[in-house]
């Protein structure tokens, strides 16, 4: 039985703040459970995380978002010190957050996913990639972060996001029109399809995150066959990626075919968040999913 249990939250990724509150929910579940918390939140200095870290607990909860505490960095750690954690490895991890090489993963699946090329700022910027509408996106980055949508019509020049470094590749991926759905998957287990709703030009980071930024639908009205292949979706890139525990693909509807877009290995664990909302759709509270999690940890070392 898991008795203590150390989470790990904030980070110093563009998600800390989403992750501070992912923590904060998850350590009052563990504490409402009779588990000893250690709640920590990483700094980028790996000697003090490892001093939080003893004495040893029987598992993590990795609460981080975004780079260094979804892609890999943080799992490799805790595989070398041998303590389980919860959510993906280290490999998963590392290839989840690395879009082209999920797609590329995706593709061998034979899973549908939108075209897409990579391209340089600059490159975007002196002609487009691929016909419009056309989404440029980081490469390894989550909830929306850097996220611009190319419309047809739009009189402005091709767009970049803000910061993007002049070198590093960006992801010009075929916009999609339709509906915003996901799946949560637990274990083996797909728990629901979720339509997204938002009166934003998109579901960008603060439709995602702030209170009123967007209504959930549970489970998504839409024909049963799509709603099967929503969750076939889900589940089979799970398993292409090789994840483990819970995770969540974003997948977009154009009322004909259901395409997948990516697999976020860590999602959020919010009062507004997809999969504690698909949990409870399927009778698993929120303090039995995180006790779940906890007693799935696992590592790869």
């Amino acid at each position: 039985m898991v008795k203590h249990v150390a989470v790990l939250m904030g980070g110093w990724s563009a998600e800390r703040a989403v992750s501070l509150v992912s923590g904060a929910a998850v350590a009052q579940a563990l504490r409402r459970l009779g588990i000893r918390v250690a709640a920590i939140d990483v700094r980028r200095d790996m000697g003090a995380l490892m001093t939080r870290l003893y004495p040893r607990p029987d598992a993590v909860f990795n609460a981080l978002h975004g780079r260094f505490g979804e892609d890999g960095c943080v799992q490799g750690l805790l595989d070398i010190l041998g303590i389980p954690y919860t959510h993906s490895g280290r490999l998963a991890s590392a290839l989840a957050m690395d879009k082209p090489m999920a797609k590329r993963l995706f593709a061998a699946a034979e899973l549908r996913a939108p075209e897409h090329v990579l391209a340089t700022r600059a490159e975007i910027i002196a002609a487009d990639p691929m016909p419009r509408p056309y989404v440029v996106k980081p490469c390894n980055e989550g909830s929306s972060v850097g996220v611009v949508i190319v419309r047809e019509g739009d009189n402005a020049p091709p767009a970049v996001p803000e910061g993007a470094a002049p070198n590093l590749p960006l992801m010009v991926e075929r916009y999609i029109p339709g509906r915003e759905l996901t799946v949560a998957v637990m274990g083996d287990r797909p728990l629901a399809v979720t339509e997204i709703t938002t009166k934003r030009r998109f579901y960008d980071y603060d439709a995602k995150y702030a209170p009123g930024g967007s209504s959930h639908v549970v489970p998504a009205a839409i024909p049963k066959k799509t709603y099967a292949e929503a969750l076939r979706l889900g589940l089979s890139a799970h398993r292409a990626l090789g994840c483990r525990g819970v995770s969540r693909a974003d997948l977009r509807y154009d009322g004909r075919r259901v395409y997948l877009l990516e697999v976020n290995t860590q999602p959020g664990m919010t009062s507004t968040s997809l999969v504690p909302e698909q949990a409870a759709h399927v009778g698993i509270s929120f303090d039995e999913l995180v006790r779940w999690m906890v007693d799935n940890a696992e590592c790869d070392g």
